[in-house]
């Protein structure tokens, strides 16, 4: 079989990149980028990193590449990426790697912008001449798939994970600095560094979704002028629960994810759009994709739990609800529906904000509810225990000091954290 005119000038190119070794990241022997593994990775947290989880044929090559026979990584040690570092001719990615395809050029284009903006990669193939091409993108003939589930069920389950191996108690991205002490870039400079207290919560799971995300701002409210977006402080809330629970030891996934807005301590957080689900996904359009997406992925990582023994599984949902004006609201709670541990748990939480509010606004009264409702997320994962919170109305003025006030949104946090550590 002759080879292709593409893969042929591909490998030609390959020869004439030129080894980095002055970064964490360089260029490796065979023109594939390397990268090392932190503590806690495995392989799919180290692609995942890169951008290249989502893809099967990712994940067989960086298996073939590096000789492994697990999903096992050594801390510290170098692997080989599927992502192949080409030199760039200065005037085009198609012609570069003489390809028509330009949708293609701008997802590659895509990608290595993402490389600078996560920090990978210090510079920009434009001024040092080198472009990262990933595998999937000259290697792969199927599609890319819409959910993380997609790709890791085309991937045999041994080449997945090494069912003896423990799940590692942190999945979030971590790492220790010079110090020793854990940061998480997700909670933004001023809260990435997070200790941990204790190990209460060791052996727990918990997958946290902040309500709409991406193209979806969500409900909006106004106030002093500004515009107020759901799913801007849903996140933060989210965000600010996240770090509590690894503070205890938890493992905790954020399901959606922004890349430049941490825990932030602002009355009034800027509206975008920019945010991805686990795994780097580009959040879809359409309602019921998005939904099925989270759900997708929530349910491939709930089965990879149980089968190493971890049954204590939480999914915890949080939105910011809507209503009319001169309706004040406190915060309830939505159970999945036949499900008594859900149940048990909403009320806990639901019991916890009731002593909480006597002991901080003793005549203040609170009336938030527990009821079953057949939402999505609810109704369409399987992990042992769901829970859906709303915490105010958007458009109340009232309602709307619950989530502007940063103090009000880190207490709301620690109420569910205590319920959380109390149930």
């Amino acid at each position: 079989m002759v080879p292709s005119k593409n893969y042929l000038v591909l490998m030609l190119l390959c020869l004439f990149v030129l080894a980095n070794s002055n970064g964490q990241t360089t260029v490796g022997n065979e023109n594939y980028l390397i990268a090392n593994a932190r503590s806690g990775d495995d392989a799919l947290e180290l692609l995942d990193r890169y951008g290249l989880a989502s893809y099967s044929c990712n994940v067989s090559q960086f298996l073939k590449i590096n000789a492994l026979e697990s999903n096992r990584l050594k801390p510290g040690a170098s692997y080989k990426l599927p992502v192949l570092v080409v030199a760039y001719n200065g005037k085009s990615i198609r012609t570069t790697l003489d390809i028509d395809d330009w949708k293609k050029a701008k997802r590659i284009e895509e990608y290595n912008k993402m490389a600078q903006r996560k920090s990978l990669r210090p510079d920009y193939f434009i001024e040092n001449k080198r472009l990262w091409v990933p595998w999937h993108e000259i290697n792969c003939d199927t599609p890319p798939p819409k959910t993380a589930a997609a790709a890791i069920g085309a991937i045999k389950k041994e080449e997945i994970r090494d069912k003896s191996r423990p799940m590692p108690n942190v999945v979030m991205g971590g790492e220790k600095d010079r110090d020793g002490d854990r940061v998480f870039p997700i909670f933004g400079p001023s809260y990435q560094k997070t200790p941990l207290l204790n190990r209460n919560m060791k052996g727990k799971v918990f997958y946290l979704i902040s309500g709409h995300g991406g193209p979806d701002v969500g409900a909006q409210g106004k106030r002093a002028g500004h515009t107020l977006c759901e799913d801007e402080y849903a996140y933060d809330v989210t965000l600010r629960l996240l770090r509590l629970l690894v503070s205890h030891g938890a493992t905790a996934y954020m399901i959606v994810r922004d890349p430049n807005d941490g825990i932030r301590d602002g009355t009034y957080l800027n509206c975008d759009k920019d945010e991805e689900v686990w795994g780097g996904l580009e959040i879809p359009y359409d309602q019921k994709e998005r939904l099925k997406q989270r759900t997708d992925i929530i349910n491939t990582l709930t089965e990879k739990h149980l089968k190493v023994g971890q049954a204590d599984q939480t999914i915890i949902e949080i939105h910011v609800d809507s209503r009319s004006q001169d309706k004040k609201q406190d915060v309830f709670f939505y159970f999945r529906p036949g499900s008594d541990p859900s149940l048990d748990l909403a009320e806990h939480i639901h019991q916890t904000f009731a002593t909480k509010y006597r002991k901080a606004q003793g005549g203040r009264g609170y009336s938030g509810t527990v009821s079953s409702r057949h939402l999505f997320t609810l109704k369409e994962t399987y992990t042992p225990r769901a829970v859906y919170i709303e915490l105010a109305n958007i458009q109340n003025d009232w309602d709307q000091q619950r989530i502007v006030i940063q103090n009000n949104r880190q207490a709301i946090a620690n109420w569910i954290c205590h319920a959380l550590l109390t149930q």
